[in-house]
């Protein structure tokens, strides 16, 4: 008789601890729509672009230095002492801005010039599923990172009512109705 006691307390503890145990199984359901959500981003993108300018060109100076040499040469023979010097002086000033007038403004240039923003360009992201898929005769939602494809995998856990747990008058699941 204790023998059979022993046996049952070590096959009851066996069965409550593969019970309280984690076990899970692989299964695999039916996909039957893949629905993917769709999100607009905004992107920046650096946008360049290359025109072409027209420059005043660069004066020799040597309109303006001919310019101030014939001037001092005829202002120096004007006048005499304090009267020369000042004469010179304005034969100087004149002759350079008079031969700068005379050389004019230069041989324009044309050169390319790059100039670039930032904007925004709008594209159109996929950033998850809406999946339907049908386990066991049921179907079910859920919203995945990837297109699973024709069919999902799925982690199964069993779950065991505890043992002290108390239904009152609905049974267990699992367990057939009493009438």
């Amino acid at each position: 008789m204790k023998k059979i006691t022993i046996q049952t307390m070590l096959l009851t503890g066996l069965v409550s601890l593969l019970a309280s145990a984690s076990v899970q199984a692989q299964e695999v359901g039916k996909v039957i729509s893949s629905t993917p959500i769709i999100q607009q981003v905004a992107v920046p993108r650096q946008v360049c672009n290359n025109q072409q300018v027209v420059t005043g060109g660069q004066k020799s100076g040597a309109g303006a230095a001919m310019g101030a040499i014939a001037g001092g040469v005829i202002g120096n023979q004007v006048g005499k002492g304090s009267g020369n010097a000042l004469a010179t002086m304005a034969g100087l000033v004149g002759g350079a801005i008079l031969g700068d007038n005379i050389e004019g403004p230069g041989t324009a240039e044309v050169r390319n010039v790059q100039s670039c923003s930032q904007q925004m360009f709008y594209e159109n992201r996929t950033m998850a599923y809406n999946v339907v898929y049908e386990f066991a005769g049921k179907q079910y939602t859920v919203q995945m990172p990837q297109d699973p494809g024709p069919t999902v995998r799925l982690q199964i856990t069993p779950m065991v009512p505890a043992a002290n747990t108390s239904y009152g008058n609905v049974p267990p699941p699992g367990s057939a109705p009493r009438y």
